[in-house]
């Protein structure tokens, strides 16, 4: 497996993402709290479809961004990407926008080190945090709690509207 730094050229790449996932249980707002729900969900691709993540992923690297690609060979088996927008009234935010794994190879460290390159970078970049917009199942937030990711303390509130349903999440970068 090798890691490296992707490029607008190979963000088509991302076709070879196998973004199947069952999820059993997700988290969700009932009655004002929330809650852990049995959902049974098949996601057969990545949410929003492949063209929009190349499409976002083009763009955050447009912009000053950079994403990271984890290689089998060829064959693209995981990307994670930080836009390049300061946000935060309490911290200097960027976004992990996008951490996302092929089927076959989620639990073998990968999201892991690619989640840890980027925090590194962001870092680098001047960030205090990274913010996450985390999907909901049971799994994903797990992922990130492991890695010593917690609530955000600052909510932005444009993020959370584009899908209330995420969990907004922060990473100190300290």
């Amino acid at each position: 497996m090798t890691v490296q730094e992707l490029t607008i050229k190979n963000c088509e790449d991302i076709r070879q993402i196998d973004g199947t996932q069952y999820i059993d249980k997700a988290w969700r707002e009932v009655d004002g709290k929330r809650q852990l729900i049995s959902i049974q969900w098949q996601e057969n691709d990545l949410p929003n479809g492949m063209d929009w993540h190349i499409k976002r992923t083009k763009e955050t690297l447009a912009q000053g961004g950079f994403a990271f690609g984890c290689y089998e060979g060829n064959l693209l088996v995981g990307y994670g990407t930080v836009s390049a927008n300061f946000f935060g009234r309490t911290a200097k935010y960027l976004l992990l926008d996008q951490l996302f794994l092929s089927h076959g190879f989620r639990g073998k460290g990968i999201g892991k080190a690619l989640f840890l390159l980027c925090a590194k970078k962001a870092k680098e970049q001047g960030a205090d945090k990274l913010y996450i917009c985390a999907g909901s199942a049971e799994e994903t937030i797990a992922f990130y709690h492991k890695i010593g990711c917690v609530e955000a303390q600052e909510i932005n509130k444009e993020l959370y509207e584009a899908d209330p349903r995420d969990m907004q999440m922060e990473y100190r970068l300290d």
